[in-house]
């Protein structure tokens, strides 16, 4: 587990920007099924993370005229147990930090692994986000 000292400007990045963090399985549960679109934020302590990760979906919420209805997000090597339930909703996909994804009533619709965002810039992964959020908001 990561030292809090660590990871809570990290969590803040987003926290800041109205996401709202997801800490137990049980908050998973509840926000994962609920109607309407919920995006989900992995965060990492990774350079990936802080270098194109949360800058991109910072900046596709910030730009984009639909958005989805909820923004939340856990932190993997954190939130360990909140983590360890949504990548159950994640499934088949193996696990990812950071990763991105975008669930509509209940159902995974989208979703953005580590591979797609290393070496990627914040930009892309915003164009990416955007095209989603056009599609399922």
């Amino acid at each position: 587990m990561y030292p809090a000292e660590l990871v809570m400007p990290m969590k803040a990045e987003l926290t800041d920007n109205g996401f709202k963090e997801m800490l137990t399985p049980a908050e998973v549960d509840d926000v994962l099924t609920k109607d309407g679109t919920t995006l989900v934020v992995i965060n990492s302590v990774c350079g990936c993370s802080a270098g194109t990760a949360r800058p991109g979906v910072l900046m596709a919420v910030a730009t984009s005229e639909k958005k989805p209805d909820r923004l939340t997000t856990s932190f993997a090597g954190f939130d360990s147990d909140a983590v360890k339930q949504i990548r159950t909703h994640l499934l088949p996909y193996p696990p990812s930090s950071p990763s991105i994804a975008l669930f509509k009533d209940g159902k995974l619709v989208h979703f953005i692994e580590r591979h797609m965002i290393e070496g990627r810039s914040a930009q892309l992964i915003a164009t990416n986000l955007l095209a989603a959020f056009d599609e399922y908001c």
